[in-house]
């Protein structure tokens, strides 16, 4: 699971949820596992980030890291 994956734009990864833009993707075997796929999320986990820590104080409104 991604929290911040809903803004990957990825075909792969299931929506969850709208508030917190958390994605997933589920496997059976490992050999399912696409590597480039993997790395590629993981890259982009790294640069796309939402400011979950002042979630309270922005009154439940989400904004983006720069």
């Amino acid at each position: 699971m991604f929290w911040s994956g809903a803004d990957f734009d990825e075909e792969k990864l299931n929506v969850k949820g709208q508030k917190f833009k958390d994605v997933s993707i589920f496997y059976n075997s490992v050999t399912e596992v696409n590597t480039k796929d993997l790395i590629r999320w993981l890259k982009k986990s790294r640069e796309i980030q939402w400011d979950y820590k002042n979630l309270i104080k922005r009154k439940g409104k989400l904004e983006r890291l720069k």
